[in-house]
């Protein structure tokens, strides 16, 4: 069996996608913008070859890929890259060398934020209402419509990237100041940002489920740099998995990992925010092997290799905490203190990739708890300032 894998050094740790392709004996044909030999040793020992190229949005530089990996392994058997940035690609690829899985048509629908909004719509699931930002007018008519604040965002982007909220008329004006292209304005909603995570296989039958909770939303820890905390939940709340379902039967997957945003709304209602064909980002899939006691790099790779995988056993056992710090901002706790008051929950400890760093922080304290309470605490230490 041949898989190529779009970017497999980066995010690092879908490093354990590929090693985990490779333990079943498949062929894993990495395609990359950096250089082999700058690689980690774990990775070029998985991938059966790679092919270097500058761009990974260079459609030209792609099919070449494609082409020599065809002539030197045969068939291609799935392509993928499970990163929001590639989506496209990958999906470009498929229709090049015929290949099951999304095709450029549904990616455009399903990843464009008023893609997203017409299928909630149509499902009748509840969403922030939003229009096309294509000029001032027509978002001031609006944001005197639904009610100020609304957000403006990317029709497509990744995560909050170039984000941001206006509240009057005239911060309207002076966002279009500058050219906005191929943007949206949505009615903001104010709630908690929850998470429904997980995979389902070829049927689109669901094979697990798991929530997280952000502690902030990322736009507001890009824009304002706030300390965010993200945490996996033991029990999911019925409302949330009734409208997590809803939104997958909508959406139609088949053989992926889904990345559904919600926001859970004072009254205990959850209004959707965004859906992603994809893993969920950060160290998430970390988490959830922690909070379980399981690897889901493999189960993909069960899955992905035609295993059946829909009676996939697994028990949510711990809340396992993704807590951020900023450099340069003053904590009370120093790292040493730290380590020493979360003993053996303390899980791991890093600096990030200078890419997360807007959005996550600077360093991620990664730690799991078996009450709710027990994390807070840890939480509110590890970002607890003078």
């Amino acid at each position: 069996m041949n898989v190529v894998f779009i970017s497999p050094h980066f995010p690092p740790h879908f490093l354990h996608f590929v090693t985990a392709l490779r333990e079943r004996g498949i062929h894993v044909l990495g395609i990359g913008d950096t250089p082999y030999d700058t690689l980690r040793h774990e990775l070029r020992g998985a991938l059966s070859e790679y092919y270097f190229t500058p761009r990974l949005d260079d459609a030209d530089a792609m099919l070449r890929a494609g082409g020599y990996f065809t002539w030197r392994y045969g068939r291609i058997d799935r392509i993928d890259s499970l990163n929001e940035t590639w989506l496209e690609v990958e999906a470009r690829l498929r229709e090049d060398f015929h290949v099951p899985g999304l095709l450029s048509a549904d990616v455009r629908r399903l990843r464009s934020k008023l893609g997203m909004h017409d299928l909630f719509k149509e499902a009748g699931i509840a969403h922030p209402d939003a229009i096309s930002a294509r000029d001032a007018a027509a978002v001031k008519a609006f944001g005197q419509r639904v009610d100020y604040p609304l957000v403006l965002k990317p029709d497509v982007g990744v995560g909050a990237a170039d984000t941001f909220t206006v509240k009057s008329d005239a911060e309207v004006d002076a966002a279009f100041s500058q050219p906005l292209r191929g943007y949206t304005a949505q009615k903001f909603v104010k709630g908690t940002i929850v998470t429904y995570d997980g995979m389902v296989d070829g049927d689109g039958q669901l094979v697990c489920t798991f929530s997280h909770e952000y502690s902030t939303g990322i736009m507001e820890s890009v824009l304002e740099q706030r300390d965010i905390s993200i945490w996996s939940q033991r029990e999911l709340p019925p409302a949330l998995e009734e409208v997590g379902r809803r939104t997958l039967a909508a959406l139609g997957l088949r053989e992926r990992w889904f990345h559904l945003e919600f926001f859970r709304l004072e009254d205990g209602s959850y209004t959707a925010l965004e859906a992603n064909l994809r893993p969920p980002g950060a160290f998430v899939m970390d988490m959830i092997n922690y909070a379980c006691d399981i690897d889901v790099y493999r189960l993909w790779a069960r899955m992905i290799s035609g295993e059946r995988v829909s009676g996939f056993q697994y028990t949510r056992k711990y809340h396992v905490c993704h807590t951020s710090r900023r450099a340069g901002r003053a904590y009370k706790h120093p790292h040493a203190e730290v380590v020493s008051r979360l003993g053996g929950a303390l899980i791991d400890h890093r600096e990030l990739p200078s890419v997360f760093h807007s959005a996550l922080g600077n360093e991620m304290y990664l730690s799991r708890h078996q009450e709710l309470e027990a994390m807070r605490n840890a939480v509110h230490f590890i970002q607890a300032c003078p």
